[in-house]
């Protein structure tokens, strides 16, 4: 397979069948490993700017979580429990241990439950923008469940080539939940926050095991190093979810100006340097 038909270029795809169902992951790079974990809707392609530069000094797995892009659902997934072992599950098989997880959005509160249920597989933490704790208000639980419902992204993803190439098309798509400057957004990494709905076979149950979660009981049980890490115009999770993360896991926050929710996307230089630090500091 040719880079250019890569979802992640120098990255290699695979998979494994967990008796539940197909698991699907790129994994590429060689040295300290990094797990990457998308958000709800996502895909791996959502790590396009991060994975591959991160790939040139580390060993980096960047898995489709459970029902989204080439993974199936979990026969059962009543809370994000569920969905970090079967994350937790793609590492051992790829024998990734005591690594730094990076997650954005819902992949935050993936990776804080991993840390959590398994602290020797998880060196370390960055919550960008970090779901958990606004998904716990009525507004959000009743945002997250009328799009569970309607599914905007399925209908907008057969035109994303073209939405993503057009200033309005992006504004249109990302205006004020995704982006601060939805037209600054590169159409390339526009195009690959589009491209997931095509291949979804149930984002719903992962909603809804975020919407059972509430990740500030346990937090106390996070032993490792944090980060957090968030755009300081954020819409969807707000700075203030991350200030409290921070306070709770006494972890440094770190803002990044003229960002909204998908800084991954928005500002991937911005955030490599912080992920890269902050492994740096762990030794």
């Amino acid at each position: 397979m040719t880079d250019a038909k890569r979802r992640l270029a120098g990255f290699e795809e695979r998979a494994i069948d967990t008796g539940g169902g197909r698991l699907a992951y790129a994994v590429g790079g060689e040295g300290p490993p990094v797990v990457l974990v998308h958000g709800l809707g996502g895909t791996i392609e959502n790590w396009r700017a991060i994975a591959t530069p991160l790939a040139t000094r580390h060993r980096v797995l960047v898995p489709d979580l459970p029902g989204h892009g080439g993974s199936a659902p979990l026969p059962e997934a009543r809370d994000l429990g569920a969905v970090a072992a079967a994350v937790l599950g793609i590492a051992e098989a790829e024998e990734i241990h005591d690594a730094v997880w990076v997650g954005h959005s819902l992949g935050g509160a993936v990776a804080l439950r991993a840390a959590i249920v398994l602290p020797e597989a998880v060196r370390g933490l960055v919550l960008a923008a970090s779901a958990g704790i606004g998904s716990a208000s009525r507004a959000a639980r009743l945002t997250l469940s009328v799009l569970g419902v309607a599914r905007p992204g399925r209908r907008i993803a057969p035109f994303r080539h073209t939405l993503a190439r057009s200033r309005a098309g992006r504004r249109a798509v990302f205006g004020w939940w995704g982006a601060a400057d939805p037209a600054g957004l590169e159409p390339e990494l526009a195009e690959a926050f589009l491209v997931g709905p095509a291949h979804h076979t149930d984002t719903r149950q992962a909603g809804r095991a975020l919407l059972a979660a509430d990740p500030r009981t346990e937090l106390d049980r996070v032993a490792c190093p944090c980060l957090c890490l968030w755009g300081a115009s954020d819409n969807w999770v707000r700075l203030g979810d991350g200030m409290e993360y921070a306070r709770r896991l006494r972890a440094p926050l770190r803002a990044i100006a003229g960002c909204g929710h998908l800084l991954i996307g928005e500002r991937p230089d911005a955030c490599l340097d912080a992920i890269q630090d902050f492994m740096d500091s762990l030794g």
